[in-house]
């Protein structure tokens, strides 16, 4: 379960969540997440956990056996849109491994942290880093499942230590009661609003890794009487519950020195010279309001909340130095434990096509270097693999949708879920949920985005080259269709069953 849940828990717990819960009202979000915990995440683990457990493969070899040869190229796309996440992220985690050394060598008390970002990100370390921590990442699966469990077993309990920490610090800093109350606070009214159940479903599919294939790999490692219902419950709740922990101490730091930083500004004006967005906001005439914080500070983005906001909201407080080591410590962790669990699942791909898994590990590491080398010297590239193959995992959750009804759902559900070993029983509300829900949850986020990106560019919506647009979603993921689908006779041909 603690490699289970390495997989799961990644960045988009910690910077991710805060921001989108933050950003959508805080406990109307929490409402509209939690149900989609149930009508997403879970389902979707189940069909994961339940194919891993029968198959004994990748993907690729899973769908094979589950639909038949015809339909190899479905369990190919989920692998591929893992393996192109994968590059990028690896970007990502030389990031979070670059930060939590400045923070540890004080290197972010230095100046402002926005220029010590871009700084960073305008130089060649962010190739450097990417390529430590693909190779890290690749010497521990070349070592097969044990390593990744021995890793697992050091990295998880410390990730779970330092995030329990900074909370439990941020919940005892003055003003920490407004954040919490923020968070927890809900607007009945606001439930009504579309786009706060989007971004709660998106927010699901993205930090519980459900449809991406990973819990799949894993599962295929379990021993046979491993209870798969209840584990599958276990690992998205326990994701979440990680989420909430890092909502709440984001929250509670950013309600408490704020406030501070504007006290500051009514004795000593340039005492906002540091927070340019802030001032600005300030020098209008207004004051400390949910509006403002989500303009300035959550209104950052992912990048400009976390490696720009935190070390600055850290630098205000007692210790801040400490917790600031701890934050960018648990990011890091949460950021490699993902990165192993996709450099396993396109390893274990390889080894299905009858590799050896050092030989795999090798090529899926050096691939995911050169694939992400774009990314690790281009923000916009990065932005566009990310907004890219975000919109595949939307298509990923469908496919396995449709591999389980191909396959027979209350089948499934009584042969994968409901086994003897089984010590909860899934119910036939999971088969509606897989039947009908999924695939209509699967269908709206993938248009409601496309219909968000041609909105915000209408005139050229349908260019190949936009940052995140709907012509470059077409273009690549339409591609990357098209010729898993011719070769899916090799990949059927190829593949371990």
């Amino acid at each position: 379960m603690l490699v289970m849940l390495g997989m799961a828990v990644g960045t988009g717990n910690i910077w991710r969540f805060p921001r989108v819960a933050a950003s959508n009202g805080g406990g109307e979000f929490l409402v509209a997440w939690i149900v989609f915990l149930f009508l997403w995440s879970i389902p979707l683990v189940l069909v994961e956990f339940g194919m891993g457990r029968q198959t004994r493969r990748g993907p690729i070899g899973a769908f094979i056996q589950l639909m038949g040869p015809r339909w190899a190229w479905m369990g190919a796309f989920i692998a591929l849109a893992t393996a192109a996440i994968m590059s990028y992220y690896s970007v990502v985690a030389g990031w979070t491994l670059r930060y939590a050394l400045a923070a540890i060598f004080g290197q972010l008390g230095e100046g402002q942290p926005s220029h010590f970002w871009t700084e960073f990100t305008s130089s060649w370390l962010p190739v450097i880093t990417h390529g430590i921590a693909i190779g890290l990442a690749t010497l521990v699966v070349a070592r097969g499942v044990l390593g990744i469990e021995r890793i697992a077993r050091v990295l998880m309990p410390a990730f779970i230590g330092l995030v329990f920490l900074l909370m439990v610090r941020a919940v005892t800093l003055p003003g920490a009661t407004e954040g919490l109350a923020y968070l927890f606070g809900v607007d009945w009214g606001e439930l009504a609003r579309a786009e706060l159940w989007i971004e709660a479903l998106t927010q699901n599919a993205w930090d519980t890794g459900a449809g991406w294939g990973l819990a799949l790999c894993y599962a295929a490692y379990l021993r046979e009487e491993e209870d798969t219902a209840l584990n599958a419950f276990i690992l998205p709740a326990a994701n979440n519950i990680l989420s909430l922990m890092a909502g709440i101490m984001v929250l509670c730091t950013v309600f408490s020195v704020v406030p501070n930083i504007l006290n500051n500004f009514a004795i000593d004006p340039r005492s906002l010279d540091a927070y340019p967005l802030l001032a600005e906001s300030v020098n209008q005439g207004r004051g400390l309001t949910a509006s403002l914080l989500q303009e300035t500070i959550f209104g950052a983005g992912n990048e400009g909340l976390t490696f720009i906001w935190m070390p600055q909201l850290f630098a205000t407080i007692p210790l801040g130095n400490v917790f600031m080591v701890l934050f960018f410590s648990a990011l890091a962790f949460a950021a490699f434990t993902s990165l192993i669990a996709m450099v396993e699942l396109v390893t274990r791909v390889l080894i299905d096509l009858n590799m050896s898994r050092k030989q795999s590990a090798v090529i899926v590491g050096v691939g995911a270097f050169l694939l992400g080398f774009p990314s690790s010297v281009s923000l916009i590239i990065l932005r566009n693999q990310d907004w890219v193959w975000g919109m595949a995992l939307m298509l990923s959750g469908l496919f396995f949708a449709i591999a389980v009804m191909k396959y027979g759902v209350r089948k499934f559900r009584e042969c994968q879920l409901n086994h003897e070993s089984s010590d909860i029983r899934i119910g036939s509300w999971w088969d509606l949920t897989i039947r009908f829900i999924v695939p209509i949850e699967a269908s709206v986020l993938f248009f409601w985005w496309l219909g968000q990106a041609r909105s915000l560019d209408p005139v050229g919506w349908l260019s190949p080259f936009g940052d995140a647009n709907v012509g470059t979603v077409i273009v690549q993921i339409g591609l990357a269709l098209v010729v898993l689908i011719v070769a899916n006779r090799w990949l059927v041909t190829r593949t371990r069953t």
